[in-house]
């Protein structure tokens, strides 16, 4: 056990009120347009993903509470249909439901929000995840069209940013902190390497949920179950010398390209938290708890280097030192932007994305937050290991971090 501050050992003990994880899941990711749930719309792929969560906490529906779900691009913020979602599932009508839009980070928002609902007594059991069928949604409604002429006009540069591409941020990284193509490119290769190592090893088994979803039959052109049971992103085999082939996407000499950034995603996430009481009276045994997040601005047309604003601002609020953290979570919107947190943060890179991130795995945008909060806890059971942290950017300038605990 490694040693720790006051403060930290206060944050490790156990209290009756502690937020706890019951279970962590999510769907297999699958490439959009093109993969398994192509077809698909957002509810199919999250209400299995809703329904497994709840089995593995070993709970029934109507012990939920309250519900979350992160959702970026579906139609009137996901709420109508993702409460027809949720009683189609088989939760009553007492459960409520509500969402989440903080961007790529809405998922773990969803996981924080409902977390802060038990901690201070509104709730005892919660759902929290997110969704994203990007195939469905992501042309229509990636970037707002409906935006005042005032702001169009605005001549606040950060105002007029909050629209900027999220390629051109990377490209802006890049190029004010000195990432260059081939550490772009190398770091790539390793993700898709990571990835690759640990689904042929099935170390993605844990928090994995199949689903099947309609999805046109190429034969008879109608829409036919189809079951989606893994991650369909992941090129095994890749090289640096394929990837660095690869054209930029985001101007001429740009080193932002599809072999170096996140994939366009759809899939679903799912976890059930409660407080320590009510699942100690139950007999039921949490996977971890919940310590904290933080979450902390940048400038938009840099939006990537959130990261490396919100740790700092974890560690202060928890008490942990980052040398006593065993896993990190940290999303690959670009390998730019992963690359400048990982060096300006001092993270060690062993601990980050053991195996591998969105480059390699993709990025459901509502999703990846607990996405990434599953893949954390399997890979901290594996490694027999308690403390790991949740961390991505997020459009419009935010950095996000989360900490967790492991409980063996």
């Amino acid at each position: 056990m490694a040693t720790f501050n006051r403060v930290a050992r206060n944050v490790l003990q156990k209290s009756p009120n502690d937020v706890v994880l019951l279970s962590t899941v999510r769907t297999p990711i699958n490439r959009s347009f093109k993969g398994g749930y192509k077809d698909a719309w957002p509810e199919d792929i999250l209400m299995p993903a809703m329904k497994a969560a709840v089995q593995r906490a070993k709970i029934e529906p109507g012990d939920v509470n309250d519900a979350m779900i992160g959702n970026v691009l579906a139609e009137l913020g996901f709420a109508k249909t993702g409460r027809m979602a949720l009683n189609h599932a088989g939760f009553p009508n007492s459960t409520t439901f509500h969402t989440v839009n903080r961007q790529c980070s809405s998922s773990l928002q969803a996981i924080t929000h409902i977390s802060h609902s038990i901690m201070v007594g509104q709730i005892d059991v919660g759902l929290a995840g997110g969704v994203e069928s990007m195939s469905r949604n992501y042309g229509s409604r990636g970037v707002p069209t409906d935006v005042s002429p005032t702001l169009q006009a605005s001549q606040v540069k950060d105002a007029r940013d909050c629209l900027m591409p999220m390629g051109i941020t990377s490209e802006n990284v890049a190029e004010r902190y000195g990432i260059d193509r081939k550490s772009q490119d190398e770091y790539a290769v390793r993700s898709h390497g990571r990835a690759s190592k640990a689904q042929k090893e099935g170390r993605f088994d844990w928090e994995l949920v199949s689903v099947t979803v309609p999805r046109v039959d190429e034969a008879t052109g109608q829409l036919a179950g189809f079951e989606v049971t893994k991650d369909d992103g992941i090129r095994h085999g890749l090289t640096y010398e394929k990837v660095s082939t690869l054209k930029p996407v985001f101007g001429e000499n740009g080193k932002s390209t599809a072999g170096n950034s996140s994939q366009i995603s759809d899939g679903a996430s799912a976890t059930i938290l409660a407080r320590r009481s009510w699942a100690e009276e139950r007999g039921l045994k949490p996977l971890g708890r919940f310590v904290g997040t933080q979450v902390r601005g940048c400038a938009p047309d840099e939006m990537g280097i959130g990261p490396i604003l919100a740790f700092p601002a974890l560690y202060k609020y928890t008490g942990v030192d980052q040398k006593d953290v065993d896993i990190i979570e940290l999303n690959e919107a670009f390998a730019s932007q992963t690359l400048q947190c990982i060096r300006a943060l001092g993270l060690d890179e062993e601990k980050v994305n053991p195996n591998g991130g969105a480059i390699a795995l993709g990025h459901p945008t509502g999703a990846t937050g607990a996405r990434q909060t599953a893949t954390l806890f399997g890979e901290l059971r594996r490694q027999d290991k308690e403390i790991g942290i949740v961390s991505m950017c997020a459009s419009t300038g935010h950095g996000v971090a989360s900490m967790f605990i492991r409980e063996s």
